[in-house]
């Protein structure tokens, strides 16, 4: 097929006005067309008065190769790449111990069911509950106060990303189109199919529990096996290779080739891997708050007289700033048209994050507005990060006064150092409920320096952000990961062969497309060793 990129419309075009840029731009008559889908449809919001439609489209004609060869120069007109997904291995008639994959988030998800595909029935663990189990306990936290430590937001089927906006689009560099992938897959469990061309495509929460459900059918009915409430407690190691793993009720499972893809708030088990002598060294991340606005004071910013339309949808946004302490202050896990959730996995702390759901009809939007955090902030050896985060959450957990209630401070006190006292035109989403406080002396100072010069300069990007009424929500302490467990070439630890750091817990993603595409290259790495190891015994 042939590619054509950057074709613009107006918000309002017909089927046949894009039909017609095609023939256009291939200066072909209508019975050349033999067909054409769209890839990508982006959108060019610049100028607000005026904003446009970015299109990138995959045509059939009749005669595909003299239109290439006539267009050879110009780069916005090409073949269309193959981006079908094809295994790279195929498990043994007589595979003996099975792989493990330790987590059941986006990245062990597609760690799993890529092994079963190809044969390899792996046993997948996960320390939390099957996901509609674990939403009752998400919910009953969030509505009567009390916390399951085994099953959160944090810990369970699905992973943190299941209580979230849901967003599927990366950064990453993904050459050999594993997005592509990680996408068709969702489409087949249900996803809307227009994930597969809008620039930025997201699900919400309520799409992703159904989602989950279906691709761990799929799994077992490839051969593969899931646990849940099935805690890793430590790791066997002879020789500098993992041979197997124990649970936490004592029960033993032997393999040579185990996945590690726990999420970024396993923090007990990143100390069992730390004091087993796996490699691990800090990293950096951000801590911050949740900035809430009203959604139509966002669509307003960015659509202009263009708000409210259909293809448009509930206004995002993303925001950095580099300050002159030397910090970055950035917005990150945006939700438009959601709300502000209660994230902690331990107790006596308070953690926030963002969710929505597909129809981002919440009145409120939000997003974490995060300073950059770098080991030198936090010496101590690799694990100090996570005494940090947790030094902070316990503060909030006892300035929103030891019941769970976040703490809360409206921007305009924030950035004129005053106590708040009330709400005003945003009303806060956080759930259980918040305190009114004064946030200055939770984060440390330079925080507070950068994020007050922040804000009034990401006004100036979106109008109305730095508005009295709006709120901060704390604390925002796991933006990613504290820690990264190295992995060399063929993805295992650096130190401990057999073992497979994966995803963002591991420091090797961020999000739920990313730590989808890391777990289809762990389990490819996984089926290659396993094949070799096969092929020497």
């Amino acid at each position: 097929m042939i590619r054509l990129t950057n074709l613009k419309l107006n918000l309002d075009h017909s089927e046949d006005d894009l039909k017609n840029l095609v023939l256009f731009t291939l200066k072909i008559p209508a019975e050349k067309l033999v067909d054409f889908t769209v890839f990508r449809r982006g959108i060019d919001a610049r100028k607000k008065r005026h904003i446009t439609l970015l299109y990138t489209i995959d045509v059939e004609t009749t005669d595909n190769e003299a239109i290439l060869a006539k267009f050879e120069k110009n780069q916005s007109i090409r073949e269309t790449p193959d981006m079908e997904y094809k295994f790279v291995a195929k498990a043994p008639t007589d595979l003996g111990d099975r792989p493990v994959v330790v987590g059941f988030g986006p990245c062990g998800i597609f760690v799993g069911l890529v092994l079963a595909q190809m044969g390899y029935r792996p046993i997948i663990l996960d320390r939390g509950k099957e996901v509609r189990e674990r939403t009752k306990d998400t919910f009953g936290f969030w509505r009567k106060r009390t916390l399951n430590t085994e099953s959160n937001v944090q810990y369970g089927e699905g992973g943190a990303g299941t209580f979230s906006d849901g967003k599927l689009y990366s950064q990453v560099k993904d050459r050999k189109h594993y997005g592509r992938k990680v996408l068709n897959e969702f489409v087949d469990a249900g996803a809307p199919e227009e994930i597969l061309y809008v620039s930025k495509p997201h699900i919400g929460t309520f799409k992703l529990v159904t989602m989950v459900e279906k691709m761990r059918a799929k799994i077992i009915e490839l051969g593969g096996e899931i646990r849940f409430s099935a805690r890793v407690d430590d790791l066997d190691i002879e020789d500098g290779k993992v041979t197997g793993l124990t649970l936490a009720d004592g029960e033993h499972i032997k393999s040579n080739h185990i996945a590690l893809a726990v999420g970024h708030s396993a923090r007990d088990t990143f100390q069992m891997i730390h004091d087993k002598g796996i490699y691990v060294e800090a990293k950096p991340f951000s801590v911050g708050f949740r900035i809430e606005h009203r959604q139509s004071v966002i669509d307003e910013a960015r659509w202009g007289k263009n708000a409210g339309h259909p293809i448009l949808g509930a206004a995002d946004y993303k925001l950095v700033h580099h300050c002159k302490n030397g910090r970055s202050v950035y917005s990150f896990c945006m939700c438009p048209g959601g709300t502000v959730v209660a994230a902690t996995s331990e107790e006596n702390r308070v953690v926030t994050n963002g969710m929505s759901q597909y129809s981002r009809n919440e009145r409120n939007a939000n997003s974490a507005i995060v300073v950059g955090i770098d080991p030198s902030d936090y010496p101590g050896g690799p694990l100090a990060g996570i005494d940090f985060q947790r030094e902070l959450e316990s503060a909030a957990f006892k300035l929103g006064g030891e019941t769970y209630d976040a703490p809360m401070q409206r921007v305009g006190d924030f950035l004129k150092g005053n106590s708040t006292e009330e709400t005003g035109e945003v009303e806060p989403s956080y759930k259980p409920g918040v305190k009114f406080t004064d946030l200055s002396g939770l984060l440390p100072e330079y925080c507070n320096e950068a994020l007050r010069e922040a804000i009034p300069a990401f006004n100036r990007k979106i109008h109305g952000f730095a508005m009295d009424d709006a709120t901060l929500t704390a604390v925002e302490t796991r933006t990613s990961s504290p820690v990264c467990i190295k992995r060399d070439e063929t993805m295992q630890s650096i130190n401990t062969k057999g073992l497979y750091p994966a995803g963002e817990g591991a420091g090797y993603a961020g999000g739920i497309l990313s730590a989808a595409i890391d777990g289809i290259k762990i389990a490819e790495a996984m089926a290659l060793a396993i094949n070799s190891q096969h092929e020497e015994s």
